[in-house]
């Protein structure tokens, strides 16, 4: 998108489109890696020196109200944003931290009953190994257990 479709998004959304939002919203239209509110001003400031951290902060806080985005608190150490609004599911690597979309076969959504509740926000996460990471630690034991071999 480019500022004038962005800025269209946001008055859309009752937002005034302001550069420091216009900014925001163009890093999080380009990086779907779900970034924390740092990572967002570390994106964002070269191109806004005078840009706060205290500013891109009320911007997320603004777009998140607005439901431009969602914020994800799948972390204990900083909550990250989605520009990806629709309800789906998140795998967070215990090893490298990286947060990924993931489908599921049988995934809940808005709307669902489920044993006679009716579902109105569906928040999934999930924790554990991302495949990068797996393969990288069996490289690992298939070298070392190769190592062993020779060594013996």
């Amino acid at each position: 998108m480019d500022h004038q479709e962005e800025s269209a998004r946001l008055r859309k959304l009752g937002l005034m489109p302001t550069i420091q939002r216009v900014a925001v919203l163009e890093y999080l239209e380009k990086n779907l890696v779900h970034p924390t509110a740092d990572e967002v001003y570390q994106g964002v400031k070269d191109s806004f020196p005078s840009l706060s951290k205290a500013t891109v902060y009320n911007v997320l806080d603004a777009l998140k109200r607005a439901g431009a985005i969602r914020e994800l608190t799948i972390s204990r150490q900083a909550a990250r944003y989605d520009i990806m609004t629709s309800p789906h599911p998140h795998f967070l690597c215990r090893v490298c931290g990286r947060v990924y979309d993931i489908d599921l076969p049988h995934a809940v959504q808005e709307g669902d009953v489920v044993d006679g509740h009716q579902v109105e926000s569906v928040q999934t996460y999930i924790y554990g190994v991302c495949a990068h990471c797996r393969a990288k630690e069996l490289k690992k034991n298939t070298a070392l257990q190769v190592q062993g071999e020779k060594d013996a």
